[in-house]
Formats: C-alpha cells, sequence, structure tokens
C-alpha cells in the first residue's frame, strides 16, 4: 500500500525528484573523493614536506567541499518541495473522498479515526517522503562507493567491513521488526484518544449536567496513559538503534586503527592509506546509518499508509450514474414505491414497504413514535444514504439516476440537529447561496423569525458564530438554519423535527410566514407536535417503518388507532377537534 500510494502521488513531482537526485549524486561524487585527496596529502605532502603540493590539493578539497554543501542544500530545498506536495495531494485525495462518502461510510470508520487518518498519518508519509528524497539516493551511493574505493585503498583490511556492515544490519533489522506492531497500536490509540476528546468537547453540557467530570478525566486519563505507553515502547526501542549505531561504528573504527597499525609498522600500507580507509569505513556506516533513519519512519508510515488506502479504496455506496440526469421537467413531486432500508449487519430494516406520493407545492407531514424511521425516511430522499429497495422518485427521476448536483439543488434540508459554521450569521445564511443579497438574507431571517434576535445583536448579519453555532441558543440555532435553507429558495423544503426547540407562538408564527411566503414550494416536515402538522395537506403516520396512515388530521382522527393515539397523548379531546 505504501509503494503504491508513492508511485501514485510522487509521479506528478518528476521533474523535482530528478532535481534531488542530480544533486545527491553529485554531493555523494563529492563526498566520495574527498578521503583519497587527504590521502594524497597525508602521504605526498605531509610526508614529503612539500607546501605547495598541500596549498594545491587543499584549495581543490575546499572547492568540492563547497560543491558538496550547494548540492545538499539544493537536494534538500527539493525534496522539502516535494514532500509538502505529497502531503498536500494525500489530505486533498482524502478529503475529497470523505466528502463522498454517505453516512454508512463516515459511520464505519467514525469521525475520530477520519480525522487522524487525514493529518497525523498523511504527516507520517509526508516525513518518510522527505526522509527518502534527502537520504534515498546518497545512502547507497556513499555504501557502494565506499567500499569499491575502500577495497582500492587496501584489500587485506576488507574482512572488517564484511564484519561490521552485515552486524550492523542485523541488528537494526530486529530493531524494526518489533517496532511495527507497536506503531500500528499507537495510531490505533491515536484515534482512541481523539474519539474520547471529542465526545467530551462536543457533550461538555452534558458531562457537566450530570456531574461526570471525574469519570470523564479517567477516560482520557487511561486513553493517554495508554497513548504514552505506546510512545515509550517505540521511544525505547528507538533510542536503542543509536547507541547500536554508534557501538559497531567505533569498535570497527578501533579495529581499522589496531590492525592497520600492524601493516604500517611492517610497511605494507601507508598512513595516508589507513587514513582513507577508516574515513571510507565511517563513511559506509554512516550510509548504514541514515539509512535507519529511513528504516526507523517506514514501518509507521506503512501502518499509517495502510489507514489512508483503506479510505481512498474504500467506495461510497450512494454512487454516481455513469450517465446522470442533468435536467428536470417538474417541480417539487416526490414519490416512493416499496421503499426499504435496512443498516448494514441489522437484523430488521428500518424502513419497509413505503409507498406514498408528496404532491408538488403542498405540505406533507411525517409524525410517528421515537424510532419509527422519520428522520431515516427523510434521508432518503436527498440520498445521504440510498434505499435497500423500492425506488424514491423527484419530479419522475429516480434520485440514483438523478446529478448529485441537481438533486440537492432542488432541496433545502434542515436537519433534526442544526448546525451552524465557525464564521458570521451572514456566511451561514449564504452558505446554499453565495451571491444572496443582505435584503434576502433579512427577508428569510423574518421568515424564520429570527430577524428580531439578530437585528439586536451589536454587530447584525456579521455577529460571530462559534463553531456548531454553540454561542446561540437551540432555538436561535434552529431558526438560523431554517433561515439558511429559505436563502437558498429550493423547491423542496425537509423540516426534520426543526421546530421542536421553538415554543408553540413562534412555531405558529413560522409555519404562518412559511405559508404565506414559499407557498410554492414542496414542504415535508417532520414533527413530533400534532399543532405543528394539524393544517398539513396530508399526513403520513409511520410506525415500526411501515405507513400506517395516510390523509388530512380529520380523516386520520376517523381512520388511524395510531394518530388517534398520538393525538391523545397531546391534546384534549375538543382540541383535537
Amino acid at each position: 500500500m505504501l509503494l503504491r500510494i508513492l508511485r501514485r502521488y510522487l509521479r506528478p513531482h518528476v521533474g523535482l525528484l530528478v532535481g534531488v537526485i542530480v544533486f545527491q549524486l553529485l554531493q555523494s561524487i563529492a563526498s566520495l573523493y574527498l578521503p583519497t585527496l587527504n590521502a594524497d596529502i597525508i602521504d605526498n605532502g605531509v610526508a614529503k614536506g612539500d607546501t605547495g603540493y598541500i596549498f594545491g590539493v587543499g584549495t581543490v578539497m575546499l572547492g568540492i567541499t563547497l560543491l558538496q554543501i550547494a548540492c545538499a542544500i539544493t537536494a534538500v530545498y527539493f525534496g522539502a518541495k516535494v514532500a509538502m506536495a505529497v502531503g498536500r495531494d494525500l489530505r486533498s485525495a482524502v478529503f475529497h473522498r470523505v466528502g463522498e462518502f454517505s453516512e454508512r461510510e463516515v459511520t464505519h470508520f467514525g469521525a475520530a479515526s477520519l480525522i487522524t487518518r487525514s493529518t497525523n498519518d498523511v504527516q507520517q508519509v509526508q516525513m518518510l517522503v522527505l526522509m527518502t528524497c534527502t537520504l534515498l539516493v546518497s545512502a547507497p551511493i556513499l555504501a557502494v562507493g565506499g567500499i569499491i574505493l575502500a577495497l582500492q585503498q587496501d584489500l587485506q583490511l576488507s574482512w572488517l567491513m564484511a564484519v561490521s556492515v552485515p552486524t550492523l544490519v542485523i541488528l537494526i533489522g530486529l530493531v524494526i521488526s518489533r517496532m511495527v506492531p507497536q506503531f500500528r497500536l499507537m495510531q490505533k490509540r491515536i484515534d482512541n484518544i481523539n474519539r474520547i476528546l471529542r465526545e467530551q468537547l462536543t457533550g461538555i453540557r452534558v458531562v457537566r449536567a450530570f456531574v461526570r467530570e471525574d469519570v470523564e478525566v479517567d477516560r482520557f486519563r487511561t486513553a493517554n496513559d495508554e497513548v504514552t505507553r505506546s510512545a515509550f515502547n517505540v521511544g525505547r526501542l528507538t533510542a536503542l538503534m543509536f547507541p547500536i549505531v554508534m557501538l559497531v561504528l567505533n569498535v570497527s573504527s578501533v579495529a581499522v586503527i589496531w590492525f592497520g597499525s600492524f601493516r604500517i609498522n611492517d610497511g605494507s600500507m601507508q598512513v595516508g592509506t589507513l587514513t582513507a580507509f577508516l574515513q571510507y569505513l565511517m563513511q559506509i556506516l554512516m550510509a548504514v546509518m541514515m539509512a535507519t533513519f529511513m528504516a526507523i519512519m517506514i514501518p509507521r508510515a506503512s501502518v499509517s499508509a495502510e489507514r489512508i488506502g483503506e479510505v481512498l479504496d474504500t467506495e461510497s455506496t450512494v454512487r454516481i450514474a455513469d450517465h446522470p440526469v442533468t435536467t428536470l421537467g417538474e417541480t417539487g413531486t416526490i414519490a416512493l414505491a416499496d421503499v426499504g432500508f435496512a443498516y448494514p449487519g441489522a437484523e430488521q430494516p428500518v424502513l419497509s414497504d413505503l409507498t406514498f406520493a408528496v404532491p408538488a407545492g403542498k405540505t406533507t407531514a411525517i409524525i410517528g413514535s421515537t424510532g419509527a424511521g422519520k428522520t431515516t425516511l427523510v434521508n432518503l430522499l436527498p440520498r445521504l444514504f440510498d434505499a435497500t429497495s423500492g425506488s424514491v422518485r423527484v419530479d419522475g427521476v429516480d434520485v440514483k439516476q438523478l446529478d448529485p448536483d441537481l438533486l440537492w439543488g432542488r432541496i433545502g434540508l434542515v436537519p433534526q440537529k442544526p448546525y451552524l459554521f465557525s464564521g458570521t450569521i451572514a456566511s451561514n445564511l449564504r452558505y446554499g447561496k453565495p451571491d444572496a443579497t443582505d435584503e434576502e438574507l433579512w427577508a428569510a431571517l423574518e421568515i424564520a423569525q429570527a430577524r428580531d434576535f439578530v437585528s439586536e445583536m451589536s454587530e447584525g448579519l456579521e455577529a460571530p458564530i462559534a463553531q456548531g453555532g454553540t454561542n446561540v441558543s437551540g432555538g436561535q440555532r434552529q431558526r438560523l438554519a431554517i433561515a439558511r435553507a429559505l436563502v437558498k429558495q429550493p423547491e423542496i423544503y425537509i423540516f426534520d423535527d426543526s421546530f421542536s426547540a421553538l415554543d408553540l407562538a413562534t412555531d405558529a408564527r413560522l409555519r404562518q410566514a412559511l405559508k404565506r411566503n414559499v407557498s410554492e414550494a414542496t414542504m415535508i416536515i417532520v414533527a413530533q407536535r400534532i399543532s405543528t402538522i394539524i393544517d398539513a395537506d396530508q399526513i403520513i403516520v409511520l410506525e415500526d417503518g411501515r405507513v400506517v396512515g395516510q390523509g388530512t388530521h380529520e380523516q386520520l382522527l376517523e381512520t388511524s388507532p395510531t394518530y388517534i393515539e398520538i393525538v391523545e397523548s397531546q391534546l384534549t379531546a375538543e382540541e383535537a377537534a
């Protein structure tokens, strides 16, 4: 998975990668050439007292060193651009894929895990790309080139490389093999701590209302300790690698000097040759150590790439038709034929055999007990998920065959839990119609019975809104969400229990304003209160996911026991009549 992701997202940056390779190649060649020049200075300059030769070769070495520095800086610069671009493209790909998910896929992964995958996991892959661009070319060149040039200096000491290099590789491999499961466990625990923190921030009012601060602190402490333990285990293994590298490096250096001194003593090796051999051995081991840095990151990046790949490879169950319908003739009609829906793994379907029609320009109400499937039903209309059987038609066309943008442009949805985005009142109201004028915003606020409290705010339409709308009351949040749908001016309005936080008087005024100003639009109102739907053109009664009643308020009072039971639980007989 890691290789597949790297191939896919590195391909657009081949030009920069070529630059990285070229400059790292020049840097590595310069590094390999310096020990040979150093040996020449010692053997031919210092030993003979030839000052001119020393200055001449020293000048060349200085020039090569400056070239090496320039190439290293340029290679790192290009490598950083590649890594940042890959991170950007990966985050964008994950974001757009998640944007295509239906409610089913989002629930499957969980919001906390999706956030971790698009941030922390992408960062791990990005860091691996950076290290790869910095070390991948130079490390093998230094290792292979160092071995060849060291053998040219002295063949009899080569057995030291044959011992030290494999020893270092085996020891590092053993450590890395134990890192992989720890990295996988760490990412899962990061998901968990994100989930807990998100729950606590979202539900802070519930936590305080039930005086559960201590319990939530314990939950977070437990999750935090688990992440800490995983990080400690990984850190302990990481810390073990550097002493191993330094031990092998220092022992190898001592061995070269020890055995080389005997060869110098018997005249079979010069001092400069020993110095060059030692430097080449250090370069070889340093190249192995640089590869170690990458080896440390590969396991975690591999785990992160698998998690990213799971998101990118997951297709939404709500799929766009190969040749979607892009134009519609009718306006505002909805028809359901034998519609059923079941959540994955559920023993019983949530909805079964739903068949009814919603005429254009009429108000249709949906009522039923808690768990009857009302919200699931209205979520099928804008294709937040697809029906598992039957068909849902909007303006005579199956929603599965409609272009999504065309479908969503026809529908204005006010969800059961209204959500406002951080920004201002104006930016939230313009969410469905960015070019809406201030006059249109105020008109929508007037209909939604929100004009009064917005005008009382010192900034008016520019009053700030916190994430989720937490700085306004529940009723104000509902009315702003209703106004946002009204600004869009769609052909179909879906109000999913959107009046529950309003008092009866505000509810009545809002319904009257809707009837006056958007009478040509089709309305579907999901509600719990009889007073909210009593004037609807037709009322659909749901029970256990099935239609058990359909008609006007008066008709249902005569034909539907379920509706009568709901009415009697809320109104007196005289009020019902």
